[in-house]
């Protein structure tokens, strides 16, 4: 009676370790998706709407706790951050389609601001522009960043003054992008976070943004 148990109980024990390393395995799996969905993400650029500054098929790190802390897998905030803020590059969720979008923050809650032939003005003021080297070059808070205002810069929009938890968002490559100015504004609670740079470019590199 008792050589049965003596073979059944390798067996056992070995069970048991294999169920502790699968679940181990699965834990380590969860906190790392969490960390994914509330703490920082990679994304490849799909479309040219940020060109020059974002190529296509450009991959980026996103900041998912730059502007709060996200309940895993949700949109929803245990607790919020200052910003967004004017001139970021952020990623959020599309009001129109089941996709993410990159995009940069051109208007915040309180600001008046008018979009004329691509040029954004904000309570009144242009944003300044420079050239270098042929290129556009805009500023929009601490950013300075290329524009491109092929097809005139795109539709005009505004002036509109945006509400409280609104934000206008554009692309930068303005002819040739859909954006807040055919979607609308967005909320707060669709921005998943902010786009810190890229990291791949055909190889490994490093933009920020």
């Amino acid at each position: 009676m008792t050589k049965p148990q003596k073979a059944t109980a390798p067996v056992r024990s070995k069970a048991r370790r294999i169920a502790r390393e699968l679940l181990m395995i699965a834990g380590f799996a969860l906190v790392l998706m969490s960390a994914r969905s509330s703490l920082a993400d990679h994304y490849s650029v799909p479309t040219g709407s940020m060109l020059p500054t974002v190529q296509l098929d450009d991959r980026i790190v996103v900041n998912k706790a730059a502007y709060g802390l996200h309940l895993p897998f949700t949109s929803t905030y245990v607790t919020q951050f200052d910003g967004p803020r004017v001139g970021d590059v952020v990623v959020l969720d599309s009001p129109e389609e089941d996709k993410v979008l990159l995009k940069r923050v051109v208007g915040v809650p309180g600001a008046r601001v008018e979009v004329r032939e691509g040029r954004i003005f904000i309570d009144d003021k242009l944003a300044p522009v420079e050239q270098r080297a042929g290129e556009l070059y805009e500023r929009l808070g601490d950013a300075l960043h290329q524009v491109r205002l092929t097809n005139d810069g795109g539709p005009d929009y505004g002036p509109v003054t945006i509400p409280e938890g609104r934000y206008l968002v554009m692309g930068d490559n303005r002819g040739d992008s859909h954006d807040g100015r055919s979607f609308g504004l967005v909320p707060r609670e669709t921005i998943l976070g902010r786009a810190m740079g890229v990291y791949w470019r055909g190889g490994p590199t490093w933009d920020g943004l």
